[in-house]
C-alpha cells in the first residue's frame, strides 16, 4: 500500500483513540475542576467499565447488539454507583484534602485492580461488537490523465469504529449541554467557582461532589464500553487511559473542558498515528515530552486560565 492510504488508515485509528481518550479525559477534568481532586483511580473506573461490559454481554448472550446495548446503559451506572460509594466512604471523610485524596485514590486503584483480578481473572476477554461491517474506502489518485477514483487493497475500516467516533462526539456534546443549560449544571459550576459561597446559599456541596465523582467515573466507563469490542477487557487495562487522560488534562488546561477535549484529540490522533508507523512506546514518550514543553512555556495549558 502507498504511503497516502496507509496514513489515512492511521488517521482513522488515531480518531478512534482520540474519541475514547477525549471522553475519558473529560471525566477526569470534571472531577479536578469542580472537586479539586486528582483522581489517580480514574483508569480503574475505565477498567471496571470494560469488565462490567464483558460480564453483561456474556450474561445476556442472545444477540451481540442486545448485550452491547445493555452494557452501554448498565456499565456506566454501575461504575458511577461504585464511584459515588467510594466518595462517601473515603474522599468525603478526608474533607477532599488534595494531598490525602491522592493517596486515597492510589489505594482505591489497587483495591479495584486486585478485586477485579480475584473475580475476573488475569485473562483478557473479548466483547463481540454489535455490528462490524467492513467498509471499503475509495482513494483519489492524481495521474497524468487527471483525478482517478480507486479502491486500493486494504484501505478499509469497520462500521463499528466509525460508530465509536460518532458516539463519543454525541456524548461530549450532551455533557456540554448538560453543564451549560441545566439547573444542576449551574449548581456544579457555582460549586466550582466558590465552594463556601455555594454552601452559604444552601447548595449541598457534598452531594454535588458525589454526583460529580460518579459522573466522571461513568464517562470513563462509557469510553471503556465503546472501546472494549476493539480491544479486550483486562484487569490491567486502566494504565494507558489514565496516563493519556492526565496528559490531555495538563495540556488542555486544568479544569478546562474545551481544552481537555482539544488536547484529547491531539494526543489521541498522535498516539494512534505514531503507534501505527512506529511503536506505542514512542507515542507515550513523545506525549510525555509534550507535557514537559507545555509546562515550561504555557503552564496554564492550551485553554486554561493563568493564575
Amino acid at each position: 500500500m502507498d504511503f497516502g492510504p496507509h496514513l489515512f488508515l492511521a488517521i482513522l485509528e488515531g480518531a478512534v483513540t482520540a474519541a475514547v481518550i477525549s471522553l475519558t479525559a473529560v471525566g477526569l477534568s470534571l472531577v479536578f475542576g469542580i472537586m479539586r481532586v486528582v483522581n489517580v483511580a480514574h483508569g480503574e473506573f475505565f477498567m471496571l467499565g470494560a469488565v462490567v461490559a464483558w460480564w453483561i454481554a456474556t450474561s445476556i448472550g442472545i444477540h451481540p447488539a442486545l448485550g452491547f446495548t445493555a452494557a452501554l446503559i448498565i456499565a456506566p451506572i454501575a461504575v458511577g454507583a461504585i464511584a459515588a460509594l467510594s466518595d462517601r466512604l473515603v474522599l468525603s471523610r478526608l474533607e477532599y484534602d488534595p494531598e490525602r485524596t491522592i493517596v486515597a485514590t492510589i489505594g482505591l486503584l489497587y483495591v479495584f485492580q486486585q478485586a477485579t483480578l480475584m473475580t475476573f481473572g488475569p485473562d483478557a476477554r473479548p466483547v463481540e461488537p454489535p455490528f462490524n461491517h467492513r467498509l471499503a474506502i475509495p482513494w483519489i489518485e492524481i495521474s497524468e490523465s487527471g483525478l482517478n477514483l480507486t479502491w486500493p487493497w486494504g484501505l478499509a475500516t469497520t462500521s463499528y469504529k466509525l460508530f465509536v467516533i460518532g458516539a463519543a462526539c454525541i456524548i461530549v456534546a450532551a455533557l456540554w449541554v448538560f453543564l451549560q443549560r441545566t439547573r444542576f449544571g449551574l449548581i456544579m459550576r457555582a460549586t466550582q467557582l466558590d465552594r463556601e459561597m455555594a454552601t452559604a446559599f444552601g447548595i449541598p456541596v457534598r452531594r454535588v461532589y458525589s454526583v460529580v465523582f460518579a459522573l466522571g467515573a461513568a464517562l470513563a466507563a462509557l469510553g471503556a464500553v465503546l472501546i472494549v469490542p476493539v480491544q479486550q477487557a483486562h484487569y490491567l487495562m486502566g494504565g494507558d487511559p489514565l496516563l493519556l487522560s492526565f496528559i490531555a488534562v495538563i495540556i488542555g488546561g486544568l479544569g478546562s473542558l474545551p481544552g481537555t477535549i482539544l488536547a484529547g484529540v491531539i494526543i489521541g490522533m498522535s498516539d494512534g498515528i505514531i503507534s501505527v508507523f512506529f511503536s506505542p512506546t514512542l507515542a507515550k514518550i513523545l506525549a510525555t515530552l509534550l507535557v514537559a514543553l507545555v509546562l515550561i512555556f504555557r503552564p496554564q495549558g492550551l485553554l486554561g486560565r493563568a493564575p
